[in-house]
């Protein structure tokens, strides 16, 4: 399948459908993928090997983004949501924290409806500046694919250290203040199969969630390209199901499919 890249800091607006009218800003380069994930299902594709890490300019970020909420502002079509995503991992940035306050700032000049979200796939929520600056965010959105480090692996190839148990531990400290997505699939990659949707995939997931106890859990499914091309989408009404048990322990759940 054909995947593709963000070539510009502030992209869109788009219609997601988990958040409405999204107006995207991408920290990292427009010319390559940087993440701290290589996940099998990434609209972006494949992770660029030995390329040296790089990152946009805060200073750019601040200035394009304020351009482009006073654009659509004045168009009487402000963004329901600005959110960090793009090609890659957005907390990878060595200012996040400081680019989150600009974007505080100026939501709140030019655009105050406008909620800000992050998506995150939670490898950097060990750092105290990270933590603070997701804690400032509407709509934090961390990534959970599996309660399994194996199956973290399979579907979203860490590239360093990972362990679902620390993950969790780093998750607890947000006090609830967090939105868990996870992306549910099924089928072969690299000669492998994948599959989160098992019972004891789920029913260990569930055992997560009561731990972590998010304000909100987003359930989806493939939607776009994918870089392994042989992954199979999750029906809908399987995905309600999952979130029927997700409510069941108090949380309420989103699904996309």
């Amino acid at each position: 399948m054909s995947t593709s890249l963000y070539h510009d800091i502030i992209f869109g607006p788009v219609h997601s459908r988990r958040l409405g009218l999204s107006l995207g800003v991408n920290l990292l380069p427009a010319d390559s993928k940087l993440c701290s994930f290589n996940c099998i299902y990434c609209e972006c594709g494949w992770n660029t090997k030995g390329v040296k890490p790089r990152f946009n300019r805060r200073e750019d970020v601040n200035r394009l983004l304020r351009e482009k909420l006073m654009e659509m502002v004045a168009e009487g079509t402000p963004p329901d949501v600005i959110t960090f995503a793009g090609n890659g991992e957005p907390t990878l940035h060595p200012e996040f924290e400081q680019i989150i306050d600009d974007t505080i700032i100026a939501r709140e000049e030019i655009s105050p409806s406008s909620k800000i979200s992050v998506l995150s796939n939670a490898t950097m929520i060990g750092r105290e500046s990270v933590r603070r600056a997701l804690l400032k965010v509407d709509n934090n959105i961390l990534k959970l694919d599996s309660a399994f480090d194996e199956t973290v692996r399979l579907i979203d190839d860490p590239q360093g250290t990972y362990s679902v148990a620390r993950t969790v531990e780093n998750m607890k400290l947000f006090g609830g203040h967090m939105i868990v997505q996870t992306m549910f699939l099924r089928g072969e990659c690299n000669g492998q199969r994948v599959d989160n949707t098992t019972e004891k995939e789920i029913a260990a997931w569930l055992d997560v969630l009561a731990e972590v106890r998010p304000c909100k859990v987003m359930a989806y499914t493939i939607d776009r390209d994918t870089p392994c091309e042989t992954l199979e989408k999750v029906p809908l009404d399987e995905l309600k199901e999952i979130a029927a048990r997700v409510e069941h322990l108090g949380i309420p759940c989103s699904v996309a499919g």
